[in-house]
């Protein structure tokens, strides 16, 4: 009995709204853009801060990096016709740290060298990254063809190099990668393998980047050394610089805050100018899920304005529906229909007119963000709670603004209510 009069009331409901289509649909548009602007402006947010977590992650939970800076001090001097620089970490930092912090489970040496590789006419610009082969396990970087550095490599000094996939496809395009040989600077190296080339996303900055070579640490050793020089404008400037990087794997995440600070303060003894950055993943992982958390809860709410004033239109619309229908109030109330009966009706036409409403906007809300990845490429998700929150909200809406125009309509009095023209 209570279900066919539900019914009843729903289609009533739609039947007084389809009397006045336009107005109905005027009024549902506020609804309509407030559940678009949640769900779209969410997506935005979670595609972005999903984009920097996985990059984080791929830094690795257990890791420290630590980079070599140049100081200061070294900057405000670079107008000097001819300077010598020695900054930065020594293979004794490395050294010292393996064997003093007893949480540190293996470090990884990283030497940069930027040098112009060459395979025949076609020629870029390579970041020469000498290190262990140890470094792919910490940088995870999916393997495309041939293999990684090895020990025997390393024990060698095999000229020997791994190339990102970005700089194959720019040296090797029509060549065949694995067992050529590439040129950098003065030197040859035999590619053994590729990797796939980091993505870099936002501000977030990853020990590698696309355009590295990657060759053993006692090679790059031998055929660079530890110093560089560089001719500039009238100026001759000598940098002597070990290690551009060194990588920590700590045993457990655990453990991870606490060798940070005790590397902090071994590298402190030993550089007493600032040379050096520590940069811990998993504090920044922390970090960006809490601003994540509150990037979504800034996003909701302003979007969730526009839900408000939709609110706020359906209100004003529906005070405007009683004083046209108080006769119709009237008549129903004469023939014996219940306060609850006319509230019932009123609020069934504002929850319908939210409803419908929810539903177009979660449509919208839905399309908006692959139309914003189809043409920016900016990446989107659209989290499944945002749906569900939206239409709950639309929904809310329509009870809690429905809720006083239909009491003043149930208010109304009967006899007052017939006479009224």
């Amino acid at each position: 009995m209570h279900q066919l009069r539900a019914v009843r009331n729903i289609r009533l409901g739609i039947k007084s709204l389809m009397l006045h289509k336009l107005r109905s649909l005027l009024t549902i548009l506020g609804v309509v853009f407030g559940v678009g602007s949640v769900i779209a402006m969410l997506s935005v947010g979670e595609g972005a801060s999903r984009e920097a977590l996985e990059q984080i992650r791929k830094l690795g939970s257990n890791n420290i990096i630590i980079d070599s800076i140049e100081p200061i001090e070294e900057k405000e001097g670079s107008d000097r016709p001819e300077r010598v620089i020695n900054y930065g970490l020594t293979y004794e930092d490395e050294k010292r740290i393996a064997e003093t912090v007893e949480s540190v489970q293996r470090t990884v040496p990283a030497k940069v060298i930027d040098r112009e590789g060459w395979v025949g006419e076609r020629t870029m610009e390579l970041r020469i990254v000498g290190t262990t082969p140890d470094w792919f396990d910490l940088v995870d970087r999916e393997m495309l063809a041939g293999r990684v550095l090895s020990q025997r490599d390393m024990d060698s000094h095999a000229p020997v190099c791994v190339l990102t996939e970005y700089g194959a496809r720019r040296l090797l395009a029509t060549e065949h990668t694995i067992g050529k040989f590439v040129r950098m600077g003065d030197d040859y190296y035999q590619v053994v393998g590729i990797v796939q080339s980091e993505q870099v996303s936002g501000s977030i900055q990853t020990p590698d980047r696309h355009i590295d070579a990657y060759v053993p640490l006692n090679t790059a050793r031998d055929r660079y050394g530890d110093s560089v020089v560089r001719f500039a404008a009238g100026s001759t400037e000598f940098k002597y610089i070990e290690l551009a990087q060194i990588l920590v794997e700590v045993e457990s995440t655990e453990q991870v805050s606490s060798a940070a600070v005790a590397i902090e303060v071994l590298l402190r003894d030993s550089h007493p100018r600032l040379d050096y950055r520590i940069a811990v993943p998993l504090a920044l992982l922390r970090q960006t899920e809490a601003t994540k958390r509150t990037f979504n809860i800034v996003l909701g709410s302003i979007a969730g304005i526009s839900l408000l004033v939709g609110g706020i239109g359906i209100m004003n619309i529906m005070l405007a529906s009683v004083t046209e229908r108080t006769r119709e109030i009237g008549i129903r109330r004469a023939i014996g229909a219940k306060r609850r009966q006319i509230i019932g009706q009123f609020l069934i036409e504002t929850v319908v007119l939210t409803t419908i409403g929810g539903l177009i906007g979660t449509a919208l809300g839905v399309a908006f963000p692959k139309a914003i990845t189809h043409w920016s490429g900016m990446p989107t998700i659209v989290p499944a709670y945002s749906i569900v929150l939206s239409l709950g909200i639309s929904v809310g809406v329509g009870l809690v603004f429905g809720l006083y125009p239909a009491m003043r309509a149930a208010g109304l009095d009967p006899i007052e209510a017939l006479r009224h023209e």
